[in-house]
């Protein structure tokens, strides 16, 4: 079975950091670009960053320039965001994805398989 698992969330306070990790089973990362998406209550899903399958580019909102990071390890078979200076405002769920085109284009890809989401709370 092809899965994608989050981990890494939870509660931290306003300016605080936190690091996601995604971990794939069942299929190697090597060949895809991963994305992070999150979701808002109330909000549309949106597109946080990508990284090409090789770890050479990476894309970010502009929400999140700055304190956001992309990595991955592919021999780990993992993607990671590390997350600093959390807003309030960076509340949301935070799902990973895998996408087959390799590249990344922008912050959002098109996603070819989702993991299932971690919660990520930034009290102020």
């Amino acid at each position: 079975q092809l899965q994608l698992v989050e981990s890494g969330g939870g509660l931290v306070q306003s300016g605080g950091s936190l690091r996601l990790s995604c971990t794939a089973s069942g299929f190697t990362l090597n060949y895809y670009a991963i994305g992070w998406f999150r979701q808002a209550p109330g909000k549309e899903r949106e597109g946080v960053s990508c990284i090409s399958s090789g770890g050479g580019i990476t894309k970010y909102v502009d929400s999140v320039k700055g304190r956001f990071t992309v990595s991955r390890v592919n021999a780990k078979n993992t993607v990671y965001m590390q997350m600093n200076s959390l807003k309030p405002e960076d509340t949301a769920v935070y799902y990973c994805a895998a996408s087959a085109v390799s590249g990344c284009k922008g912050p959002a890809i098109k996603p070819d398989l989702w993991g299932q989401g971690t919660q990520v709370t930034v009290s102020s």
